[in-house]
């Protein structure tokens, strides 16, 4: 796909070429392309239907997931989390090998291990990775969804963005049900603590477990803040921020 760097800003059609604007800058695509009902309906485009089918499943399963913890994301995320997540996903559906082609399902391979190592350590702002911003450790117990982290320092155990005073922990975890498109999530309370030399025992303990089946996500936020009259703001819009699929189960 071409990009256009011309002094004009074109949006729309012009010549049988489509200019569109995007976060990469302009973008120009021709038009044309096959029949809408060719493709729906000619047994030589079987594969692009079967690969579009899948395509589409890959989306829906990455939105449901997205949707499972929008409370975060609202926090901590990048301009392509959608399109990360749905390749995650893909990766996951290629896991499927009872279903036949076209018909392959997240489900199915986020049942084995290797679908659930697909989604572990995912983060969903790649500005901000967790292993680059964290640098202490921590224990997660699967069955309450606690997490505990000892001696850590917020001096040293945090790489600090410029202009923060504060950050808060706090951990979710959300069930997920690919098959029935259905989840609920919980919540801990967030621990909120000053930027200066020390050393806490934190625990982050949501409030119960989530009910229902499929599989369960264990998510990690990080938020960092500026204080300002003894008020703390939400460092630059965010974007500092980290969100952190810590397990799978």
């Amino acid at each position: 796909m071409a990009k256009f760097d011309g002094i004009f800003e074109i949006k729309g059609t012009l010549q049988g070429m489509s200019f569109y604007k995007s976060k990469d800058g302009m973008l120009i695509r021709k038009k044309g392309g096959v029949d809408k009902s060719r493709i729906k309906n000619d047994p030589a485009f079987q594969r692009t239907r079967e690969n579009g089918s899948e395509f589409g499943h890959n989306a829906k399963m990455g939105q449901l997931m997205r949707k499972s913890v929008a409370n975060l994301l609202s926090l901590a995320k990048d301009y392509r989390v959608s399109s990360r997540m749905s390749q995650a996903m893909s990766r996951i559906k290629n896991l499927d090998f009872t279903s036949p082609r076209g018909d392959r399902k997240v489900w199915i391979g986020i049942a084995s291990d290797e679908g659930k190592q697909a989604l572990r350590g995912f983060d969903f702002n790649l500005n901000s990775p967790f292993n680059s911003v964290f640098r202490s450790q921590y224990v997660l117990d699967t069955v309450t969804g606690a997490v505990t982290i000892a001696n850590f320092n917020p001096a040293t155990n945090l790489s600090l963005p410029q202009g923060a005073t504060h950050a808060s922990f706090s951990v979710s975890v959300a069930s997920v049900d690919f098959e029935l498109e259905n989840y609920g999530t919980t919540y801990s309370p967030k621990e909120n603590f000053a930027l200066v030399d020390g050393s806490l025992d934190l625990t982050l303990t949501p409030s119960g477990m989530p009910g229902g089946t499929g599989s369960t996500f264990f998510y990690f936020l990080i938020e960092f803040f500026q204080e300002l009259n003894g008020v703390q703001y939400p460092l630059k819009n965010n974007s500092h921020n980290v969100l952190y699929l810590m397990e799978v189960v």
